[in-house]
């Protein structure tokens, strides 16, 4: 059992939180939510004792072992793939390579005989037998093929060092299990396979994830971070947020209750006062109302931007035609023959078993990559904007966010573009930050401004809930279920895709792409019922 015991974190005269008392017990899983910068990887980290906290303790049961998921992708790059996977228990680890020293050297002594046996022992403790068989397993079921096993770090691509890190955090059954954002950079099956681990999972979880649908999954309990506090509430992410909301409304209708009683008190006391008659029952009515004290309804760290995309014009019949579209980078053919058309009131999610096969297409579509070959045909009706996946190219230049926004706005006054930084939660002195600075959730709220103020009829996204907030998240998820008009996108948010698409459509290996008029789940369901 891991106990967090009066833990207070604090920066200077900032609080992120206080007097934290928590006990995280075996067998279930705890999602840690909060706003951005309210402390949740914070929190990790004094868990895992990375960082002391300013007041309390954590204690950790003894005997038991803590892992936590690397963040630092290029931090074993002189280390083979499933050694970094065994080093996610560092005494196992330790133990292999120093039996291997000793076992190696060429004056073996009556000593070292003794000191392996004792390492043997606690070896087989530690089912040292079986480790690289179950590091090969955890990593094959992350999707990394066996023939990278014994490549170096150093050798493998960014998207497989996520998986090797997961791996090593999951590796050797922890007794606590501490993940922050395990599903960013995951490709779809291999977040499945962790919902499925997490699930069956017998020993303690605490995970920070942006993904709603993941924490609904996995979740037994939510750990909320919000006024510099941390409540524990049972069940998944939907039933904290339901029933917080509820305990929410409880609250103000409690508090209005008693604002109307204070209201009666106070008229009451004003009037009589004075009156001598009367003087007792106002007397005693003032004591009714020094003795009211409201619950103090404090504001909350969540801001929510309010995305709301409106077009300009109607769309005809015809939207968008794609024929034979083929594309090849790095010698890598991503598109072959890519035909399919796009309809009226469709709401589009793409699926690719090659992430950047996505992207081209998007970027082939908005207008910014020529294909090898192909036709892309928009209606005569259609105007389109496009949502970046990587948006760094729009904010090389030193300039003012409202000035930055201003070139993309039909109405160049400053307090009309004002009004779409202030619904993206940039208002006041943040309107005048230097776009060079921002962060890349900020970055991210700016693209969706000015997608905001294009009034296309037709929006591509390519990955939008990247550094988001669950907040913004929620936000866009409203804002692309309000939108009228056409939408292309890929997400790997599963709520947003499943509550926004009505029709898939599955590059595969971009090659031979399935169409289907469905929702999400419903596609998921036909690939579950194929295998």
């Amino acid at each position: 059992m891991l106990v967090a015991n009066g833990v207070t974190v604090r920066f200077g005269k900032r609080v992120l939180f206080e007097d934290v008392n928590i006990k995280f017990t075996k067998g279930n899983c705890y999602g840690l939510i909060g706003a951005n910068g309210a402390g949740k990887s914070t929190f990790l980290k004094v868990l895992s004792k990375e960082i002391e906290p300013s007041k309390g303790e954590v204690i950790l049961d003894k005997g038991e072992r803590l892992s936590v998921l690397k963040q630092d992708h290029f931090a074993f790059e002189g280390y083979t793939v499933l050694d970094t996977v065994i080093m996610g228990n560092s005494e196992l680890y330790r133990i292999m390579k120093e039996k291997d020293k000793i076992y190696s050297k060429p004056d073996f002594s009556e000593e070292d005989g003794l000191k392996a046996a004792k390492l043997e022992e606690r070896f087989a403790e530690l089912d040292g037998w079986n480790a690289e068989s179950d590091a090969a397993k955890l990593l094959n079921d992350l999707g990394i093929d066996t023939e990278l096993h014994y490549k170096y770090m150093s050798e493998i691509e960014a998207k497989d060092k996520v998986k090797v890190l997961l791996a090593q955090a999951l590796f050797g059954n922890p007794d606590v299990l501490l993940l922050d954002e395990p599903t960013n950079d995951l490709d779809m099956k291999a977040i499945n396979w962790l919902q499925d681990f997490l699930i069956d999972f017998e020993n303690t979880v605490i995970v920070v994830s942006h993904d709603r649908y993941f924490l609904n999954k996995v979740c037994t309990h939510i750990a909320d971070v919000d006024f510099g506090k941390i409540k524990v509430y049972p069940g998944n992410y939907d039933f904290w947020y339901e029933s917080s909301q509820l305990a929410l409304k409880q609250m103000k209708e409690a508090n209005k209750k008693k604002e109307e009683k204070i209201k009666e008190l106070q008229d009451f006391i004003a009037r009589f006062s004075a009156n001598a008659s009367k003087s007792k029952q106002a007397t005693s009515r003032k004591k009714s109302l020094e003795k009211i004290e409201l619950d103090e309804i404090k504001p909350s760290n969540r801001k929510y931007p309010y995305i709301d995309f409106k077009p300009d014009r109607e769309y005809g019949k015809d939207i968008l035609e794609v024929k034979n579209l083929t594309k090849t980078v790095n010698g890598e053919k991503l598109l072959d023959n890519v035909s399919f058309t796009i309809k009226r009131d469709e709401k589009v999610a793409f699926l690719a078993d090659n992430e950047i096969a996505k992207t081209v297409l998007f970027q082939i579509l908005a207008g910014e990559v020529e294909p090898d070959s192909g036709e892309v045909n928009y209606g005569v009706t259609i105007t389109k904007d496009y949502f970046p996946k990587d948006n760094n190219y729009l904010f090389q230049e030193h300039m003012k966010l409202v000035d930055w926004l201003r070139q993309y706005s039909k109405d160049p006054d400053e307090t009309y573009v004002r009004g779409f930084l202030g619904r993206m939660l940039f208002s006041g002195d943040e309107a005048l930050k230097d776009v060079t600075v921002l962060s890349g959730g900020e970055k991210v709220r700016c693209v969706l401004a000015k997608l905001m103020l294009s009034g296309a009829n037709l929006l591509i996204f390519d990955e939008p809930t990247n550094h988001l907030d669950m907040e913004s998240i929620t936000a866009l998820n409203e804002g692309l279920q309000r939108f009228p008009g056409i939408l292309l996108f890929t997400s790997h948010d599963h709520q947003l895709t499943q509550t926004v698409a009505n029709k898939i459509i599955d590059l595969k290996d971009g090659k031979d792409i399935v169409v289907r008029e469905c929702t999400y789940d419903e596609y998921l369901d036909e690939i579950n019922k194929n295998i």
